[in-house]
């Protein structure tokens, strides 16, 4: 007698929705994905306009293999899909006393640029890197690859807690200055915590993992832009049989005596199923429940938001490099704005990404892509009116011209700007939290919610607001893990 095909819809479809839907699907599943929008991706998409393309999500990745090893579970080679292009050098970071230096993996120029900028003992930068090889390996097989579900939370915390590393548990801005004398290296490596929306002045030292991760094996950019990762995912999704339904916003999640049954969409549609996975913020999840009493996260604990100036501009800036970043003159002031404060930064650090620089094809004829983002406070009530955004942009722009950024004003061809609000009301982040809760202090680091709810059945969690985290191969690292735990429970 033949075996019924269980059906599981995944609400959302990001990066980890994608890579769990062809998971599933390979493993003989029926697969719907209900996408808000109206293009697959979520946080990971595409603004096209002007002649000009714009990632408008991630602007590089790291740990290729994770990648690789997603198109392998669907029986395909990575490189016949998209081409990786090593980006070099990794960025160009730029101070506001007027020193600035490539930031880059050959171990000759960046012994050179050490003692440049005035520090010496190039030996402090392999030991702090050794540092976060040893995280990375004790992380590899256990925290990257294992759901917290799967253990109660109160061994994991034990188990946490004698981490056999030494400078691993303190704050993560106090471990970098017992490396580095150098202020500008200071500086430099507190951002890494950026990358998973977080302060350096408050997270643990465990995240001396991220910049490890991407000095042993390279940032990366996709011909064509990181979209094209989400098209190839979307392409092998609808060859294995899953069916995506864009402009499919779902309002409910069906349940009865604590098991899930399907979901209801905004047109008042069900679409029943024996498994649900939420691929949006984790913390919406009892909302669409019917649960109103359970608030998202309180705005105190979310991660960083960000505006974002997507410019296209009509002349060639051949001496831009692909990533730079302009830092502001107080880093603990312009995070205690952040966090503290709750306003945007009086002085931003700015970071842009001319992708134009590595890919022409982004660009018809002359001219540059420029994603120029700075980090905001994820908050509900900010206007983010017309007034704001121009006071916004011109501390943007003086910060970059201060740095020696071009003047590009009379060259702009196209100009759009994401804003918190855009960013909540787009992918239902709450106050545009890009990375949903912050890691500050390691139980918020390392337990995120589970993969699998503790308390309804058949309701599964995949991409960065749930366990492992955020970036992109963390959240495909999500669904690999959810993968396994619906084949476990539920196959």
């Amino acid at each position: 007698m033949k075996t019924k095909r269980k059906h599981a819809v995944i609400i959302g479809g990001g990066l980890g929705g994608l890579g769990l839907a062809l998971r599933l699907a390979r493993r003989n599943m029926d697969v719907t994905i209900c996408e808000k929008n109206s293009s697959v991706g979520g946080k990971m998409n595409i603004h096209v306009s002007d002649g000009f393309r714009f990632d408008t999500g991630p602007s590089l990745i790291t740990l290729l293999d994770v990648f690789r090893e997603t198109f392998q579970d669907a029986g395909e080679l990575m490189e016949n899909f998209i081409t990786p292009v090593r980006i070099k050098p990794l960025a160009h970071y730029v101070f506001p006393d007027g020193t600035s230096f490539d930031y880059t993996s050959s171990i000759p120029e960046w012994n050179e640029t050490i003692k440049r900028i005035g520090s010496h003992k190039h030996d402090h930068f392999y030991n702090f890197m050794q540092l976060g090889a040893r995280i990375y390996m004790l992380s590899k097989n256990t925290f990257f690859s294992q759901s917290p579900y799967q253990f109660p939370p109160s061994l994991n915390l034990k188990a946490l807690r004698y981490f056999p590393l030494k400078n691993a548990w303190g704050k993560y801005s106090k471990t970098v200055s017992l490396y580095f004398q150098s202020q500008y290296l200071q500086q430099m490596f507190n951002r890494y915590p950026t990358y998973v929306g977080s302060s350096p002045f408050h997270t643990p030292a465990t995240l001396i993992i991220i910049p490890y991760i991407e000095y042993a094996y390279g940032g990366w950019f996709i011909k064509g832009g990181l979209y094209q990762i989400i098209e190839n995912l979307k392409t092998l999704c609808e060859k294995n049989g899953v069916q995506i339904k864009c402009n499919t916003n779902v309002r409910e999640i069906l349940h009865k005596n604590l098991s899930v049954s399907g979901i209801r969409t905004e047109n008042g549609s069900e679409i029943s199923a024996d498994i649900v996975i939420m691929n949006g913020d984790a913390s919406m999840t009892p909302i669409l429940l019917g649960d109103s009493s359970k608030r998202n996260i309180p705005p105190n604990r979310r991660s960083l938001s960000g505006i974002v100036f997507l410019i296209g501009v009509s002349k060639t800036l051949p001496d831009l490099p692909h990533h730079s970043i302009y830092f502001s003159a107080s880093y603990e002031k312009e995070f205690s704005d952040l966090f503290t404060e709750r306003k945007f930064p009086e002085d931003p650090t700015v970071y842009v990404n001319a992708a134009s620089r590595t890919d022409r094809s982004l660009v018809q004829g002359e001219g540059e892509t420029l994603f120029i983002m700075a980090n905001a406070p994820a908050n509900d009530n900010d206007s983010w009116d017309k007034e704001m955004i121009e006071s916004v942009w011109n501390s943007v722009y003086n910060r970059l011209l201060n740095g020696g950024f071009p003047d590009i004003r009379k060259d702009i061809k196209h100009i759009s700007v994401w804003t918190p609000k855009n960013f909540a009301e787009r992918y239902c982040m709450p106050g545009g939290a890009i990375y949903g809760q912050y890691s500050h202090g390691w139980r918020a680091t390392f337990l995120r919610p589970p993969n699998k709810d503790r308390k309804y059945k058949h309701l599964y969690y995949v991409g960065g607001s749930t366990h492992p985290g955020g970036g992109t191969p963390m959240v495909l690292l999500s669904a690999k893990i959810t993968a396994d735990l619906i084949k476990k429970y539920e196959i």
